[in-house]
């Protein structure tokens, strides 16, 4: 099983261009079950997620080919004969369960397995079933599975009980083919959910309101093929901003919409980064102290969960006492054991972390437990003293493409190892 070997202590400078977004690749592609035509999208990231993306449409019978150097995807789903996303292909990505909607939206079934990824919380999928019963969805949980069944969907109002991202992309794409018109309320904000609303509406979709709190969409009979170019990662983009600040360094990130990440600059800046927001680029100058900040993650546009962990590495070695309270996932410090052992002082109090700035972390060997908790220790291990291992890296090939030859051009002492 692969390791990452760090030698910390460089400052990382330099350009660094981010790749396309996991989060909006994933149920873009998984769009594709709606209609019967080519779809081919540009920009998607060469990621193990994806890779467990296209096994199961391949699954499904549908006609893949995945261009990794050039990014590109290209879809095809005229043959589809089974409607099943069986567990042993759910079970490493949780992403999968966007299947469901499409899958019932076009051909009336759907035996989805109840679906695995990351273990930091229990994050049920309860939203997205109450949502396709509105819509006229018949389901049933049997041995593990979500079965589901329909005529044809019809369009209704729908209100979620919390702005999931995964309900509303699931809602979303099951109301595109739905007699009449949805009406989604209490909606996620994310930029993910617009990238999937444009490439629905290169289909033929016709969606408004995405990036408000609610969603307007008149249902079609059928969506035709379509050519999309997926946004760039807002979170792997905020990760290297994070890992130069840890270092000292100064990077410019490229290939990103600035307002996709404006939460994350606030808090960089307050900790006297200096931040230059430039036409689909970042430039971020490091203070020579950090200040300390405290932050409260929460659904867009508030600060993302998927970046709490990297930023808590920069509180680790900043000056004074921080808090981080976690509000969207329940299990999401997990890495914070692993950075005790690089030398950061950190108390759990239910769901705030208590952070007390070191002068300097000491390398040590270390254990990734999730995909954010990877890469916060990456940057924990970049900022070290000394040398750390950090093993169980499958995480990290989840959401980031070819990440220490990235930080590796950057200036890290950085390699992977067996």
């Amino acid at each position: 099983m692969d390791k990452i070997k760090i030698r910390g202590g460089n400052s990382l400078s330099g350009v660094v261009e981010v790749s396309g977004s996991k989060n909006a690749a994933l149920p873009i592609l998984f769009s594709s079950v709606l209609t019967d035509e080519l779809c081919v999208y540009k920009r998607v990231p060469d990621l193990q997620d994806i890779h467990s993306t296209l096994v199961l449409l391949k699954y499904l019978n549908i006609d893949c080919e995945f261009k990794s150097e050039q990014h590109e995807a290209q879809l095809k789903a005229n043959c589809v004969n089974k409607h099943e996303a069986p567990y042993d292909l759910v079970r490493k990505m949780r992403a999968s369960v966007v299947v469901l909607g499409p899958l019932l939206a076009k051909y009336g079934k759907a035996k989805v397995s109840l679906p695995g990824g990351c273990a930091i919380g229990a994050r049920p999928i309860n939203y997205h079933l109450s949502g396709l019963e509105k819509l006229g969805a018949k389901i049933q949980l049997e041995n593990g599975y979500v079965i589901a069944s329909c005529k044809r969907l019809r369009g209704t109002r729908v209100c979620l009980e919390f702005p999931s991202v995964g309900a509303t992309e699931n809602i979303m794409m099951a109301a595109t083919l739905a007699k009449g018109e949805t009406v989604i309320e209490n909606t996620a904000r994310e930029p993910e959910i617009s990238d999937l609303a444009c490439a629905l509406r290169a289909m033929g979709a016709q969606i408004e309101g995405d990036g408000t709190e609610r969603i307007f969409v008149q249902g079609q009979t059928s969506l035709h093929g379509c050519q999309y170019q997926i946004m760039g990662d807002r979170i792997e983009a905020g990760t290297y901003l994070a890992a130069a600040l840890a270092t000292k360094g100064c990077i410019e990130v490229t290939g990103i919409n600035t307002k996709h990440l404006e939460a994350v600059l606030k808090k960089l800046e307050k900790t006297g980064a200096q931040i230059e927001r430039k036409e689909n680029a970042v430039l971020l100058r490091s203070p020579k102290k950090l200040k300390s900040v405290n932050i409260v993650t929460s659904p867009f546009p508030g600060f993302p969960t998927d970046m709490q962990a990297q930023f808590m590495v920069i509180m680790a070695i900043a000056n004074g006492i921080s808090h981080i309270k976690e509000t969207i996932f329940e299990n999401r410090f997990m890495h914070v054991p692993e950075l005790i052992r690089l030398g950061a002082n950190i108390i759990i109090d239910g769901n705030m972390a208590i952070i007390h700035g070191v002068k300097n972390l000491i390398g040590a060997p270390l254990m990734a437990t999730d995909l954010r908790a990877s890469a916060s220790l990456i940057i924990g291990a970049l900022c070290a003293e000394g040398e750390s291992i950090v093993n169980r890296i499958y995480h990290l090939d989840r959401g980031y493409e070819k990440m220490e030859i990235k930080l590796r051009a950057l200036g890290a002492d950085i390699e992977r190892i067996l």
